[in-house]
C-alpha cells in the first residue's frame, strides 16, 4: 500500500494530541486537589482527546502494517467514540460554566458533584454506543454503495453523527450567548458598586466576551467544515476533500488542552513544580469558578 502523505500528517497530529492530553490526564489524576467538578470535566475532555490521538496512531499503524477489516472496524469505532466524547465533553464544560454563573450561590454543593457524574456517565455512555455501531454490524463492508466519506461508516451513521454535532453546537452557542449576558450584567454591577469608570467596565466586558468568542470560534472553525461535508459528500467524493476537512477537526483536540487546561493557574503550578521544582507542591490552591477557566 502506497504511503499517503495525509495519513502521515494525521498520524503526526495524533502523536502531538496524545502527548499534550496525556500530560493533562496525568496531572489531574495524580493531584488530589483536582477533584472538583470542573477538573473532572477537563479530565474527561483530555481523556477523550488522548484516545482520539491514540486512535489516529493505531489507525495509521494498522492500515499500513496490519491491514484487516476487523481491526479497521475497531480503530474507526475508537475514533468515533473518542471524538464524540470530546465534543460532548466540551458541551458539559459549557453547561458547567453557565450553571456556575447562573446558580453561583448553590454551585459549590453536593448537587453539583452529582450532576457532574451524571453528565459524565451520559457523555461516555452515548459516545461508546456511537462507537460500537460499526463493530456490531452497522458498516458498509458488505454493501459498498452505502459507504460514507469515512469508510467503513455508512452514510446514515455519519448523518446521525453530523446532526448530533449541529445540535451540540446550537446548544453551546445558546449557552455562551447567555453567559455573555450574565458576564456583562455582572461587570456592570461591579462597576456601579465600586464606582469604576465606564471605560473599565467596557474593558472587562470586552475581555470576557473575547475569551468566549475564541472558545466558540475555535470549536466551530475546526468541526463545522467536516460536519457539513459529512452531509454533502458520499463514497464517490474525492478522498482529498475528506482529509482536508478531517484534519482541522483533529486540530480541535490539539487546541483543547491549551484552552481548557494549560491556561488554568492551578494546573500551571503543578506543571512548574514537576518541570523545575520552582514551586512547592504543597502550595494552596485558589478556589476558582469554571467561568474563570
Amino acid at each position: 500500500l502506497a504511503l499517503n502523505p495525509w495519513d502521515v500528517i494525521l498520524c503526526i497530529s495524533g502523536t502531538i494530541i496524545s502527548c499534550e492530553n496525556a500530560i493533562v490526564v496525568v496531572v489531574i489524576f495524580y493531584t488530589p486537589a483536582f477533584r472538583a467538578p470542573m477538573f473532572l470535566l477537563i479530565g474527561s475532555l483530555a481523556t477523550a482527546d488522548l484516545l482520539a490521538g491514540l486512535g489516529l496512531i493505531l489507525h495509521f499503524a494498522f492500515v499500513y502494517f496490519i491491514p484487516s477489516e476487523a481491526v479497521s472496524l475497531v480503530t474507526v469505532g475508537l475514533l468515533v467514540t473518542s471524538f464524540t466524547a470530546s465534543v460532548s465533553s466540551l458541551l458539559t464544560i459549557t453547561i458547567d460554566r453557565y450553571l456556575s454563573l447562573y446558580n453561583a450561590l448553590t454551585y459549590y454543593s453536593e448537587r453539583t458533584v452529582t450532576r457532574t457524574y451524571i453528565m459524565l456517565i451520559l457523555t461516555w455512555g452515548a459516545s461508546i454506543c456511537y462507537g460500537l455501531l460499526p463493530i456490531v454490524g452497522w458498516n458498509c463492508l458488505k454493501e459498498p454503495s452505502t459507504c460514507s466519506i469515512v469508510k467503513p461508516l455508512t452514510k446514515n451513521h455519519l448523518i446521525i453523527l453530523s446532526v448530533s454535532f449541529f445540535m451540540v453546537f446550537a446548544v453551546m452557542l445558546q449557552l455562551y450567548v447567555q453567559i455573555c449576558k450574565i458576564v456583562c450584567r455582572h461587570a456592570h454591577q461591579i462597576a456601579v458598586q465600586r464606582h469604576f469608570l465606564a471605560s473599565s467596565h467596557y474593558v472587562t466586558t470586552r475581555k470576557g466576551i473575547a475569551t468566549l468568542a475564541v472558545i466558540l470560534g475555535t470549536f466551530a472553525s475546526c468541526w463545522l467544515p467536516f460536519a457539513i461535508y459529512c452531509l454533502l459528500g458520499d463514497s464517490s467524493s474525492p478522498a482529498l476533500y475528506t482529509y482536508a476537512t478531517l484534519l482541522p477537526a483533529t486540530y480541535n483536540s490539539m487546541i483543547n488542552p491549551v484552552i481548557y487546561a494549560f491556561r488554568n493557574q492551578e494546573i500551571q503550578k503543578v506543571l512548574w513544580t514537576v518541570c523545575c521544582g520552582c514551586l512547592s507542591s504543597t502550595m494552596p490552591f485558589r478556589s476558582r469558578s469554571p467561568s474563570d477557566v
